[in-house]
């Protein structure tokens, strides 16, 4: 077995471990703790009873929401008890030895562009479309990562001013602290946020994609259009080979045509634009994205 990583959610912690082709070989889920202590006991117990089932220390990659700010190494994170805490540097105290920890959106990125959907192509952008807007860059089988580890926060570039203009929606403020992100008004609660400014009803996303041939049309017409305008950012920003879609709202029937057509319509011209395709890896995306980075990590750093 080459390595092993965590999917860490708010409300799971599964390790998984992986063999020399990359399948699973071994897995063990445990619940999210609720308090920070027992959070970072449980995910070095996780580590352990990984390295107990290998035989030795494996790389060991953790896939996580949020951020780990560069100068302070500490989490910035709204599904786990860890924000504003070493989370990184606790763990890895907790079993005595490095981690690589990873944002989950960019986990699957590299996930998809090793195993899934994009293997063979130079660059992959992974877009994840659910409660929030995350994302992430492969370029050559590598996580594209800057100095400030932001990069992949889509959905925290600010909406396009012309779509909210257009049809009166409302500018609100963002998780991040921001006013009128994208993800305000793409997200599932966005979804929402867009039924209720173009109709007034109060519906949830499956609600509306069930009902987008008939009196949702137009909140699902908008919701394309401002979905799209992102799409259209990152092929004029990345010009990827491909643009993978994950999340609930990826699952929604139709979603890559309609989006695609969408998509279109916002480029420029005649230009073609980045093909859209599904997330292949399922429940496996995170955690082998996460192991993956960590087993690249040992490689550079034993030459």
């Amino acid at each position: 077995m080459i390595a092993a990583g965590i999917d860490l959610g708010g409300t799971k912690i599964e390790v998984q471990v992986f063999d020399d082709d990359w399948s699973v070989a071994q897995r063990h889920r445990v619940l999210t703790p609720a308090e920070y202590e027992p959070l970072v006991a449980a995910i070095a117990d996780q580590i352990r009873w990984a390295d107990d089932k290998v035989g030795q220390a494996v790389p060991i990659g953790v896939g996580a929401a949020g951020l780990l700010h560069p100068d302070t190494g500490l989490a910035l994170t709204a599904n786990l008890a860890a924000s504003n805490k070493p989370f990184k540097r606790d763990i890895e105290t907790a079993i005595g030895r490095q981690i690589t920890y990873v944002n989950d959106c960019r986990a699957m990125a590299l996930s998809e562009a090793i195993f899934g959907i994009g293997k063979g192509k130079r660059t992959v952008v992974a877009l994840i479309l659910g409660t929030g807007i995350g994302g992430g860059i492969a370029v050559d089988g590598t996580i594209l990562q800057g100095p400030t580890l932001t990069g992949g926060e889509f959905g925290h570039t600010a909406a396009p001013a012309h779509l909210v203009a257009r049809y009166d929606l409302p500018v609100v403020q963002c998780g991040c602290g921001r006013m009128g992100c994208t993800e305000t008004y793409i997200a599932g609660p966005g979804m929402n946020r867009l039924a209720k400014a173009l109709t007034g009803q109060d519906l949830t996303p499956p609600d509306i994609a069930t009902r987008r041939t008939g009196d949702m049309a137009q909140v699902w017409s908008v919701w394309c259009e401002m979905t799209a305008e992102l799409l259209h950012t990152l092929t004029m920003t990345v010009d990827p080979d491909l643009i993978v879609l994950g999340g609930g709202l990826s699952r929604i029937e139709g979603v890559v045509d309609d989006l695609s057509n969408a998509a279109l319509r916002a480029q420029i011209g005649t230009f073609g634009t980045a093909k859209l395709a599904l997330a292949e890896g399922g429940d496996t995306s995170g955690a082998r994205g996460a192991a993956y980075a960590a087993w690249q990590a040992e490689r550079t750093e034993n030459g």
